[in-house]
């Protein structure tokens, strides 16, 4: 049995959230979230996705870019137990906005889906209560990486959405 939320067909999509448990809504709402973020490119031209609307270094591109790095710490890094510098990423959020001339849609957007599986083949034995201990905070569950792992999706995909209008009003 499937839920329909009552903002079908608005903006946010349409969510198709199973009734079934935890972990199979978790991915999918992770899921969706990160399909939501790769298709705020969709359609655009190269300088479009590159263009800051804002004061700070965040554009379309840097988005997806930020959002790939943030997957790769928190599956890789925290769950998988690899540190950042053997992942050859860089060290700080605010880095991981910046384009270089190397970023395409193409390049970033591949990056991300490899992120992505990546991140699958790491979770996909464990159980949400699995205590993780590669994050340089401390230990973390499993169900917790999920959840701040959503949290910043849906964060940023708001953030996509805002400066998609703002590209698409301005051309």
């Amino acid at each position: 049995m499937r839920l329909r939320p009552p903002y079908e067909g608005t903006s946010m999509g349409s969510f198709d959230v199973p009734l079934d448990d935890e972990r199979t809504q978790l991915d999918a709402f992770v899921e969706e979230y990160r399909s939501a973020v790769e298709a705020t490119l969709d359609g655009l031209a190269e300088e479009q996705v590159r263009r800051r609307l804002v004061s700070s270094e965040t554009t379309l591109l840097g988005l997806l870019k930020h959002v790939t790095w943030m997957q790769r710490m928190w599956f890789e890094e925290c769950v998988g137990g690899t540190p950042r510098r053997e992942l050859g990423v860089v060290e700080s959020p605010d880095e991981s906005f910046r384009l270089t001339d190397d970023d395409t849609v193409a390049s970033v957007t591949a990056a991300h889906r490899e992120a992505c599986a990546t991140a699958g083949s790491i979770v996909a034995d464990l159980p949400l209560d699995t205590v993780v201990t590669g994050h340089w905070t401390g230990p973390r569950t499993l169900h917790w990486v999920y959840l701040q792992v959503l949290r910043e999706l849906a964060h940023h995909c708001g953030h996509a959405d805002i400066l998609r209008e703002q590209l698409l009003a301005s051309d």
